[in-house]
């Protein structure tokens, strides 16, 4: 019987790039977002190119309500779940602390924070009851440092890492792994979903040096998740070679 990973933000970017890396792998997959339409394309896709089982579910990781009801009818093939990866999350705006929109605040810390609470606390039962699981959470370089203008974005992060570190206590008499993936500047919409969908900004944040992809994110998840039973990568930074630090980026324009 072929594993099974849990992709959280799955209809795009690191999600979709880390859905396809592990089909490549034979897992079979629960692929999870809010754009059914993309989701169950990409499902028909992998399932036809890679032979594998995909299980797309439409839902709203900051409710819940829909975690749980999405949790509790999966089918029982479908609920030994072998890997979790937390990836929904975004940034919402770039203001400073005292013009931040609530709006935003509120998107931020309810994807970032309670999504990813909301699926380790549906899911995590269904490791502990089988004393085996992986569950790998995404940071951000946001998460070790902050940035100007960062600040809700960069405490929802901070929070991730925190939360991952206290995950790996939880969890250590279950033989359960945890790993945080934390991420610098990497090309996908993250910037376009910052900037409320200007293209224009967004392609201005990568000019003048190669940033991360989708791709180069999805094997080190991929990386991480392959070690032998003994192993856990308990934290990784990944950075483009042009950046030094948060705010660091090392520009040829």
């Amino acid at each position: 019987m072929r594993k099974i990973v849990f992709i959280s933000g799955a209809s795009s970017g690191i999600g979709e790039a880390t859905a396809i890396k592990f089909a490549q792998n034979q897992y079979d997959l629960i692929i999870t977002g809010r754009r059914a339409e993309r989701l169950n394309a990409l499902a028909s896709k992998l399932e036809s190119e890679k032979g594998i089982e995909v299980l797309p579910l439409a839902f709203d990781v900051r409710k819940w309500t829909e975690v749980e009801s999405a949790i509790k009818s999966l089918p029982e093939r479908w609920q030994k779940i072998d890997v979790l990866v937390n990836n929904a999350g975004l940034a919402a705006g770039l203001d400073s602390i005292q013009d931040g929109k609530i709006d935003n605040w509120d998107r931020m810390i309810d994807t970032n924070v309670k999504g990813l609470l909301y699926l380790t606390r549906a899911i995590a039962p269904l490791m502990i009851a089988r004393a085996s699981g992986h569950i790998i959470n995404i940071g951000s370089v946001a998460g070790r440092e902050v940035y100007p203008n960062g600040n809700v974005y960069c405490a929802t992060k901070h929070a991730v890492d925190a939360l991952t570190k206290s995950m790996r206590i939880d969890f250590l008499k279950y033989g359960i792994k945890v790993t945080q993936v934390a991420p610098g500047a990497a090309e996908t919409e993250f910037s376009e979903v910052r900037f409320a969908g200007d293209k224009t900004l967004a392609a201005n944040v990568y000019k003048g040096f190669t940033p991360l992809s989708a791709e180069d994110i999805a094997n080190v998840i991929w990386y991480v998740s392959s070690l032998p039973p003994h192993v856990n990568i308990n934290d990784i930074l990944v950075m483009p070679v042009a950046q030094a630090s948060a705010a660091l980026i090392y520009k040829k324009i």
